[in-house]
Formats: structure tokens, C-alpha cells, sequence
């Protein structure tokens, strides 16, 4: 089934209404949908470069608006709408050990993290975020700083190298990704327990 997600979602960027699906897709990927918006981002900034900052721009705020979506779920409606989503993909477990070990720092440290890498699902830390009442105006702000550091960087990434690009970050985007996640952690523990 997932297979089948993914391969739907990558035939979006062939269509006159790319640009829609992918607002649409960066959209739910922050709140309930499992596929990331990169699916679509990359065949679509390959194929037309002239449009990767726009591209970028759509994603970043469709899903800052998903994320924020996803706050207004765990805020509103966890029991009733987001407590479902996360049982139906299989991370409630991980959900409620976060949500259990969770400060403000860490919510902040864990949007950062799943913005640029997915580290954990940006879609577990919106809701988990709604859940403990973080503060919805830093929520934004740090949305926008992680999602639109993750689409600017790949437009400008594929802008530049194009084609070749797409191969190298599709296989290690992650990793790369992990390894600036992990530089924020770092970062994130040097300051709490050494001053």
C-alpha cells in the first residue's frame, strides 16, 4: 500500500495541477498523511528549475499551515481525531513516550529536528506540540524556519546541480538530514547542561 501512495504521489508532478497537489501534499504531510511532500517537490523542481524558489515557497507555506493544522488537532481534538491518525500509521507508542518526556525545549529542539529531516514524523511533533499547549506563535515561527531552510535549500541544491543532484539526495537527503538533526541535538544538550 505504500508503495502504491508513493508512486501516486510522485505521478502528481507530471499534471498541469502539480503546484495545487503540492501545496495540498505539504499540507496533510504536517497533520495525517505519511508520504513527505519531497515526492512531488523534487520531480517538479527538476523539471521546471525557473520555478524551485516558488516551489519551495508553496511547500513552505502549506506546510506551515499543515503544521499548524496538526497543532489545532492535538490542542482540540486528540482523542477524538489525532489519537487515531497516529494509532492508524503505528506512532501513538512513540507518540506517548514523547509526550510524556516533553518540555517546552524539547518540543522546540523536535520541531526543528522533524522539519529539516523528518526525525520524527514532522506529523507526531505538530500534534504532540497541540497536546502540550506549546506556544502556537513560536510554533509558527520555528515551522518556517525549519520547512522553509529544508524546500529553500533543496531549490537551490537543484537549481544548481539539477539531475545529477536528484540521485545523490535522494539516496542520502536523510542522512545528511539526520546529520544536521543530530548537530542540533548537540547544540541543544551543550547549552542546557553546560551553562
Amino acid at each position: 500500500m505504500l508503495r502504491k501512495l508513493y508512486d501516486w504521489t510522485l505521478s502528481l508532478a507530471a499534471r498541469k495541477s502539480a503546484e495545487t497537489w503540492l501545496a495540498v501534499i505539504a499540507f496533510v504531510e504536517s497533520s495525517v498523511f505519511l508520504v513527505p511532500a519531497d515526492v512531488l517537490y523534487l520531480p517538479m523542481t527538476l523539471a521546471r528549475p525557473d520555478r524551485a524558489y516558488r516551489y519551495a515557497l508553496v511547500a513552505t507555506i502549506a506546510s506551515v499551515l499543515g503544521g499548524i493544522a496538526g497543532w489545532l488537532l492535538g490542542y482540540y481534538a486528540y482523542e477524538a481525531v489525532a489519537k487515531p491518525v497516529l494509532e492508524f500509521y503505528g506512532k501513538l507508542d512513540d507518540f506517548e513516550a514523547l509526550r510524556s518526556g516533553s518540555g517546552a525545549g524539547l518540543i522546540l529542539l523536535l520541531l526543528v529536528t522533524s522539519g529539516l529531516s523528518h526525525l520524527p514524523p514532522i506529523k507526531v511533533v505538530t500534534i504532540l506540540a497541540g497536546v502540550l499547549a506549546f506556544s502556537l506563535p513560536l510554533f509558527i515561527l520555528s515551522a518556517i524556519v525549519a520547512r522553509g531552510a529544508r524546500f529553500f535549500a533543496l531549490a537551490w541544491l537543484l537549481k544548481r546541480y539539477g539531475e545529477p543532484i536528484r540521485h545523490f539526495i535522494e539516496k542520502r537527503l536523510g542522512l545528511i538530514a539526520a546529520a544536521g538533526a543530530a548537530a542540533v541535538i548537540l547544540l541543544y544538550l551543550v547549552a542546557r547542561y553546560a551553562f
